[in-house]
């Protein structure tokens, strides 16, 4: 059993040494896992500990750069915009020298109670926590809320969203977004925490999962309007999902309830994900180990086992749903632990569908999986997904697919690609430093100037077209590695990783970009020390790791494309670029991409004393590095989901208000309302008025 943390007693004290993310977030989205002993206890080596492999960096980079970029992930994607989409475009540098795309007068840091966006861009709020989606659903009453009212209406703690077009619909689109996490004492006043009301408990349920509410775009502008209507479709912590892969019908995931093993009711804490280019959505459950009581409880050791090394904790559970509810209890279902943790794939043009949770990419806290689809050569077709496991420590992985994309959305098209990530290999990543000697966890840069090296993908689990499985992890069947996924990459020798986030392939050149968050832990007592790509002990800022890969194989070269911070301090890097020209960025936690190829980073937990937000990063030339603030949400708030296209940019403000010492009783914020108003989760598109975005 973990042994919590030495707490502190001020809010000013619970930030000391780590993000700027409040306590009181901790506790109801993770389980104050920063506030634990990691979880991974394995001994994994660690860079300076391995032998350089004789792997050419020049010749994978020669090879990379010869493969396709992504086909299909664009695709949907392309037919963002209203009258073009969000494809590649031919604009010009600024009459800065700004790349195409970054040329905006970048917001400063704040504090502000508001969404702060720059000069000459207009925004408004697309959807917000308690909005009607579905027919019937009442207006939102805070006073009066009802499970039956929430699972109508819009979700609270919106992360990811997604754009995708509507088939034969000019103009409107389906809008996914994931409903991460309830706290609980910033939706109801007079909360009790530990101690719930069914009615509150039955609410916060409601809340969680993914909304698909159909939007239609005005005509330029970048304004967006839901459309209450038969398209639409609410996904809560209740509904049936069909479990594949081979952890279904296992004994590791049979209850009571279902005893076949592949009907699993609900999806919670779905945090990051993707749009796949057949188009479906892509979400990954992350910190499902705090909906979970009583683990103490468990006797059998194979079971307590897989719960321990997930970090599961009686002490973490903050939601208490099973006082409720006994699949929640772990005492009573101890195997209903087993059946969170997947990517999850909806169909938003089949309101009726049932959704599926894919056990062939492994069961870790996803942040996200995000699809990139080989474009030409002998393995055109091939679909690869990337997925980080965000927590300290954890690793990233890539799931390859050995059932090759079909092109077009008819119906036979898409039942085929809806079982793309049914078969393929499951791979962990190992990472070596080109001179591992030089890092000293102080973040002092080599003497080449960059932190960079190479690295493996080593096999976990490979499904066959005819569903047979094949573990590639000795002691471990392929049903344990698909429900164990961790244990089987610390038996791999999987290189730890700074909370890996998102993670995502550029749709123009098919390098890979992942947020490493942060990761106090780094180097202390205990734990693994410093590494070339984990360069920092005690990391509070975080970094982006830029991968080229072979998609296909098992080789890769990696740098650090940013070294997160202060830009003042010797310990950060912006790719090279003049440090005193860069908006400082803190705890990177999504990535995107807009149609010039810039890369898009949202800021989770600043550490830096200001609000967080989203900016954009040039990748290429002369301007590698360059970062830019282009927002910021409101105090108390993450920023998630960005979506950046040519006609709008468009984020989910999650949690805020939510600051220690305050409460539904006592708020922090009153955005996006104003006056006396509760702070509501709410979607925000940003767009500029007879232009696009950073042009």
């Amino acid at each position: 059993m973990r042994i919590p943390l030495p707490l502190f007693t001020s809010p000013a004290a619970d930030r000391l040494g780590s993000s700027g993310r409040a306590r009181v977030t901790c506790r109801y989205k993770c389980g104050e896992a920063c506030w634990h002993e990691p979880g991974n206890t394995s001994d994994n080596e660690y860079f300076r500990d391995m032998v350089r492999t004789s792997i050419s960096r020049r010749t994978i980079l020669r090879s990379s750069a010869a493969a396709a970029v992504a086909a299909g992930a664009t695709t949907v994607l392309a037919a963002c915009g209203d009258s073009g989409g969000s494809g590649p475009t031919s604009a010009s540098a600024g009459p800065d020298g700004a790349a195409p795309g970054m040329t905006f007068d970048p917001v400063a840091a704040n504090t502000q109670d508001a969404v702060v966006i720059p000069d000459g861009y207009r925004q408004e709020i697309v959807i917000r926590w308690g909005d009607p989606v579905l027919p019937g659903a009442p207006q939102f009453d805070f006073a009066n809320q009802t499970p039956e009212a929430q699972a109508g209406q819009f979700g609270f703690n919106n992360d990811f969203a997604g754009l995708i077009p509507i088939d034969g619909v000019p103009n409107h689109h389906y809008l996914v977004v994931n409903q991460e996490y309830t706290t609980e004492q910033f939706m109801f006043t007079g909360y009790q925490e530990k101690a719930p009301t069914e009615q509150q408990a039955r609410i916060s349920m409601a809340a969680h999962g993914i909304t698909v509410v159909e939007v239609a775009a005005t005509p330029g502008t970048g304004k967006l309007t839901p459309v209450v209507g038969q398209r639409n479709r609410r996904i809560t912590a209740s509904t049936p999902f069909r479990l594949v892969g081979p952890a279904a019908g296992s004994a590791l995931v049979k209850t009571s309830a279902d005893p076949a093993g592949d009907t699993v009711l609900g999806t919670i804490a779905n945090c990051s994900g993707g749009l796949t280019p057949w188009g479906t959505m892509l979400s990954g459950e992350e910190n499902f180990n705090n909906y979970f009581g009583n683990a103490s409880k468990v006797t059998d050791q194979a079971t307590k086992a897989g719960l321990e090394r997930y970090s599961f904790e009686d002490d973490a559970d903050y939601h208490l749903w099973g006082r409720f509810d006994k699949r929640f209890d772990l005492a009573q279902e101890p195997n209903e632990a087993n059946r969170f943790g997947y990517i999850v794939e909806v169909d938003p043009h089949d309101p009726t569908s049932t959704p599926v949770k894919h056990s062939a990419l492994g069961r870790l806290k996803h942040e996200s999986a995000n699809v990139y689809v080989v474009g030409s050569g002998p393995d055109e077709g091939t679909v690869v997904a990337y997925s980080g496991d965000d927590e300290k420590f954890e690793y990233i992985y890539k799931f390859v697919s050995t059932r090759r994309i079909k092109s077009g959305l008819s119906k036979a098209a898409r039942t085929h690609n809806m079982g793309i990530l049914n078969e393929g290999t499951l791979y962990v990543a190992t990472f070596t430093g080109d001179d591992p000697g030089a890092v000293d966890g102080s973040g002092k840069l080599p003497a080449s100037g960059s932190f960079a090296g190479r690295g493996t993908w080593a096999k976990l689990l490979t499904v066959d077209a005819d569903g047979k499985s094949t573990s590639h992890v000795a002691g471990m069947t392929p049903e344990q590695v698909a429900v164990w996924t961790r244990q089987a990459a610390d038996k791999a020798g999987a290189t730890k990783m700074d909370r890996p986030e998102d993670i995502e392939a550029s749709p123009r050149t098919g390098k890979i970009y992942c947020a490493l968050t942060n990761n106090d832990d780094r180097g202390t007592s205990g734990e693994a020390a410093a590494d070339s790509a984990n360069p920092r002990n005690e990391n509070k800022n975080g970094q982006i790791i830029e991968i080229t890969d072979d998609h296909v194989g098992t080789e890769f070269t990696w740098d650090l494309l940013l070294v997160c911070g202060d830009p003042a301090a010797a310990d950060t890097y912006y790719g090279g670029f003049d440090k005193t020209k860069v908006s400082a960025i803190s705890c990177p936690d999504n990535v995107a991409f807009d149609p010039h190829g810039n890369l898009w980073v949202s800021t989770d937990g600043n550490a830096l004393d200001s609000n967080d937000g989203l900016f954009a990063v040039a990748l290429d030339g002369d301007r590698r590095g360059e970062t830019k603030q282009f927002l910021t949400v409101p105090k108390g708030a993450e920023t998630c989901g960005p979506i950046i296209d040519r006609d709008r940019v468009i984020v989910c403000v999650q949690h805020p208000g939510e600051e220690d010492d305050h409460s539904a009783d006592n708020p922090a914020s009153h955005w996006p309302d104003g006056g006396s108003s509760q702070p509501r989760p709410s979607v925000v598109a940003v767009w500029k008025d007879g232009g696009s975005i950073g042009v």
